[in-house]
């Protein structure tokens, strides 16, 4: 049996194909662009690779660090041949010397940025022959006494591994008719660009068979982050579509991270949208407290600016109402036992108080009389007041009395509000009121309080689902309801 392939597994490995030859150009780019940096550590640890590239970024061996170190290879071949001693060695030594004077003061380093490799080889020949002077120490080292003391194949040996390789780390590189350094890589790239072109526009031409309703540049922008592989510069910048290549070709699994930056920005904008929405309504508010609304809203009349109702009900009075019955029937007669044990308690005080009520103490019975005469009146008043309470609630000319209290408290507290003296005063009172609110609360909103609130948002987005949970509550009343 034959296995057929569906078009979204062909899609699918196109797609990691794509991103596999992304990721490709992605580490030759960053090679590339590290390559001058990490060189040494090529030159000494896989030379090979330098011998390959250094003709890519233009670099060649130095003429005067090449020249030294030519010498020196020289100056072992005669000693090899006729001794240290010899007269051919000792001009060896004598050029040598000079050769060494000329690196000092022409510091052919300085070009490609490498004027710490020359200290570094200064140091090391200071510290080796043990003079303060680096020339008197190269000197003294490329001389037939020294190298004849201490031993010339120990000498040579510390030369070949402590000084040799710095100073055939020296390199020169070409520079361009543009006035940059020679660089080559273009040509190691521009494969990948043809290609990434290539692949670009069939996706572009695609998009838009599929949406013939939009434009070119909304089929363009479809694919914005691919554009970053088709730049010849910020090549740096292509690590974006590569990151999204292989997370979309099911290679990289980026949704932590993304869930991570999104909570992120959310936070951040959280935060500050919150602070700016606050801020702007306190002072909005004492601006229009500034110019006078607040005085103007307390003075306003019903004829000058007529209240909006929507359903025939003050709904002041009907909460008043509802507060005002919820004391009376259900609060006070839970409490009115409390209430007649403060009463008591005050009634014998104040018999205590009393001077013919204290010599009466001493007479038996009088005693327990007191106290069922206490509770009697405890009893009895707070029975009366409750009562008259309730009377006084379902009584229509008590309400009515209450209704013109209320109304004649609004009007008198109206009126008293209207004096400039006090309005000045209120005004000032909400206005450092509110710059307060923004001092102690607004500008406390913390990064830690929004990512919580964004945290719970998250919480709650990834609760169980509780829709079977409802229908079966809902089937249950019905069923009982049948």
């Amino acid at each position: 049996m034959v296995s057929k392939t569906s078009p979204k597994q062909k899609n699918l490995w196109f797609e990691r194909l794509m991103a596999l030859i992304a990721t490709v150009n992605l580490g030759l780019v960053v090679f590339d662009l590290t390559y001058v940096q990490w060189r040494d550590f090529y030159l000494r640890r896989l030379p090979k690779i330098t011998q390959i590239y250094d003709p890519i970024k233009g670099i060649e061996p130095h003429r005067e660090t090449q020249s030294y170190l030519q010498t020196v290879d020289a100056l072992k071949e005669q000693v090899s041949q006729t001794g240290l001693t010899s007269p051919q060695a000792r001009g060896k030594l004598v050029e040598l010397s000079r050769l060494s004077v000329e690196m000092i003061d022409s510091n052919p380093f300085a070009a490609v940025g490498k004027s710490g490799t020359l200290e570094k080889i200064k140091n090391r020949m200071r510290d080796r022959v043990g003079k303060d002077s680096a020339k008197q120490s190269f000197a003294t080292f490329w001389s037939q006494a020294y190298l004849s003391e201490k031993g010339w194949n120990q000498e040579i040996t510390f030369f070949n591994q402590k000084i040799s390789p710095l100073i055939a780390s020296n390199y020169y590189r070409q520079i361009g008719e543009n006035g940059e350094y020679f660089d080559d890589f273009w040509r190691i790239d521009l494969p990948f660009i043809t290609i990434f072109a290539i692949e670009f526009l069939a996706r572009i031409f695609y998009i838009k068979r599929r949406h013939p309703g939009s434009g070119w540049l909304n089929a363009i922008l479809y694919r914005w982050y691919d554009l970053f592989l088709l730049l010849p510069f910020c090549q740096w910048l292509r690590v974006i579509p590569v990151v999204v290549r292989l997370d979309q070709a099911q290679l990289l699994n980026l949704q932590p991270i993304q869930h991570q930056i999104n909570q992120t920005v959310v936070a951040n904008f959280a935060e500050e949208l919150t602070e700016i929405v606050v801020v702007r309504v306190i002072n909005q508010i004492q601006i229009s407290i500034k110019q006078g609304d607040f005085t103007r809203w307390i003075s306003q009349q019903e004829n000058l600016r007529p209240y909006v109702d929507i359903n025939n009900v003050n709904e002041i009075e009907a909460i008043a109402t509802i507060l005002v019955q919820t004391v009376v029937y259900q609060v006070i007669p839970k409490i009115q036992p409390d209430l007649a044990a403060i009463l008591r308690h005050n009634i014998d005080t104040v018999l205590h108080q009393v001077p013919f009520y204290r010599n009466l103490q001493a007479l038996p019975g009088i005693g327990q009389a007191q106290t069922q005469l206490s509770e009697q009146l405890a009893t009895q008043i707070t029975s009366s007041l409750y009562s008259a309470i309730v009377s006084a609630v379902e009584d229509s000319v008590g309400a009515k009395l209450t209704s013109q209290l209320v109304q004649n408290f609004t009007t008198a507290l109206n009126t008293e509000m209207q004096q400039k003296k006090v309005i000045a005063e209120i005004q000032s009172l909400l206005f450092d009121f509110l710059e307060e609110v923004k001092l102690n609360y607004v500008k406390r909103l913390s990064q830690e309080d929004i990512d919580a609130i964004v945290e719970q948002t998250r919480q709650l987005r990834t609760q169980p689902y509780i829709q079977p949970i409802v229908e079966k509550s809902s089937a249950a009343i019905v069923e009982k309801k049948l």
